[in-house]
């Protein structure tokens, strides 16, 4: 195999696996609808990108790989099946790439790119150089994957599409669990199912770690090889490793002690702020003590940690509104971020810009969501981004109707809201965007607005 053809190249999950196979000398080409900056980063970077689908894209390749969107009645998927060319899904092909290497796989709901970016980058501040995937750009490590010339191989582990069951991890770390992705999975047995099938998929004598409430809620390590290492981790007393004394420091993140069994190990200072960073930093030392690394070593590297792209990212403040992008998009990921920012910014009005994505979990999802932003002074409710399904009359309305304790505007176009936010914004006011879909265009559109003011 010298040449990979990867369908859906311009979303994170493919074009990972590109970047690495680039690194590591295959000869890659691609192609998506439409061309994104990871699809045109990759082209600078030597791989042939096509815009658009069409048989002869796949020329010269020796096997094929999906994104979970691509249909089986795509143009190049018909074309490789017709020519013999082998075609595997994202989670076949990262199983057979993740042999060669001892990974170790985040999974969860909420938090996975964050942690995989911690500890991507706490190995490398360690010395090791390790591969790694991730759901996002780091911004210490400033891309989202690599090959490394180590043994260990960092990887994202997406339930969606039950992606992450083609692998067979030396190590994974859970992250909180909850329902989403109701297109895939009906009902919330269904998905805590995927994550006990996950969970079945470590290596024997393999190490898992999990937050202590999912781990005495789901059961979730009685699912895996008897002979596994598990570990949990939490802020309550029952954890195994725990984080006490929490204080917000002048980064704006948290500062707290790692007890291990009840012993003192280290403290540890994030500038990441919200006590949901607290606990993906603290998954990440519970794996990282396990391997062998000196716990204050894990902590000066955690220290340094400044996040991913999307995720909390502070894009810019002019006229003293501070304007935050956030990937959040289930309830629990609003909720974080919104708590994040009351400890970020405190005594300032938090002004929040909700796209919905998709409608199926929009309408699953409802009162949790409308429960979601008690922390926001101000919120302002878009149409539902549609993302992989076809139009509804489904609108996110009903549930911006639902937000009675804030005040609440739902205003259905991008152009709409830009408009608004000029208007109500003040000096003092902090932008959170929580959007996995295009809303984050109204940050630069925002800052330039209030740019423009200033200036006036």
């Amino acid at each position: 195999m010298k040449h990979v053809h990867l369908i859906g190249i311009g979303g994170t999950g493919i074009s990972s696996i590109a970047r690495v196979l680039l690194e590591k000398g295959y000869q890659v080409s691609g192609s998506d609808r439409v061309l994104s900056t990871l699809a045109l980063d990759l082209r600078q970077a030597g791989a042939t990108i096509f815009a658009g689908h069409a048989p002869e894209n796949i020329s010269g390749a020796d096997i094929v790989v999906r994104s979970s969107a691509i249909p089986d009645e795509n143009a190049e998927v018909q074309a490789a099946l017709t020519a013999g060319i082998p075609v595997q899904k994202r989670s076949d092909f990262l199983g057979t790439l993740l042999n060669q290497y001892k990974s170790l796989a985040v999974a969860g709901s909420h938090g996975k790119t964050t942690t995989s970016a911690m500890l991507a980058w706490s190995l490398t501040s360690l010395g090791q150089d390790p591969s790694y995937i991730l759901g996002g750009v780091s911004s210490n490590l400033q891309n989202n994957a690599h090959a490394g010339s180590g043994e260990l191989f960092v990887i994202e582990a997406d339930e969606y599409d039950r992606m992450f069951l083609g692998l067979n991890p030396d190590v994974i770390l859970f992250t909180a669990i909850g329902y989403d992705h109701p297109d895939c999975f009906p009902t919330p047995a269904d998905y805590e199912q995927a994550f006990h099938q996950f969970a079945a998929c470590l290596k024997p004598q393999g190490l898992m770690v999990a937050p202590v409430d999912e781990a005495s809620r789901l059961k979730i390590f009685s699912s895996a090889p008897q002979s596994r290492k598990a570990y949990t981790y939490g802020l309550a007393d029952a954890a195994q490793y725990q984080a006490i004394d929490l204080k917000v420091n002048d980064a704006g993140g948290f500062s707290f002690h790692i007890r291990y069994d009840n012993s003192n190990l280290v403290r540890a200072d994030l500038k990441v702020p919200g006590k949901h960073n607290v606990m993906n930093a603290l998954g990440v030392f519970s794996v990282l003590h396990q391997l062998g690394f000196s716990p204050v070593k894990i902590a000066e590297a955690l220290s340094q940690f400044t996040g991913t792209g999307r995720r909390f990212e502070i894009v810019g403040e002019v006229a003293g509104v501070t304007v935050v992008d956030d990937y959040a998009h289930h309830p629990a990921k609003i909720q974080a971020t919104l708590a994040a920012a009351r400890s970020r910014f405190p005594g300032r009005r938090i002004v929040a810009l909700w796209q919905p994505h998709t409608y199926s979990r929009t309408r699953a999802l409802a009162e949790d969501f409308a429960a979601s932003f008690h922390d926001a002074d101000v919120v302002i409710v878009s149409e539902i981004y549609a993302s992989r399904e076809k139009p509804e009359s489904y609108s996110s309305r009903q549930v911006a109707e639902k937000i009675l304790y804030a005040e609440t505007h739902f205003v259905p176009s991008l152009p709409e809201i830009s408009s608004l936010l000029a208007k109500k914004l003040q000096p003092g006011d902090v932008l959170i965007v929580l959007s996995a879909g295009d809303a984050n265009q109204v940050c630069p559109e925002v800052l330039a607005t209030l740019s423009e003011r200033k200036t006036k």
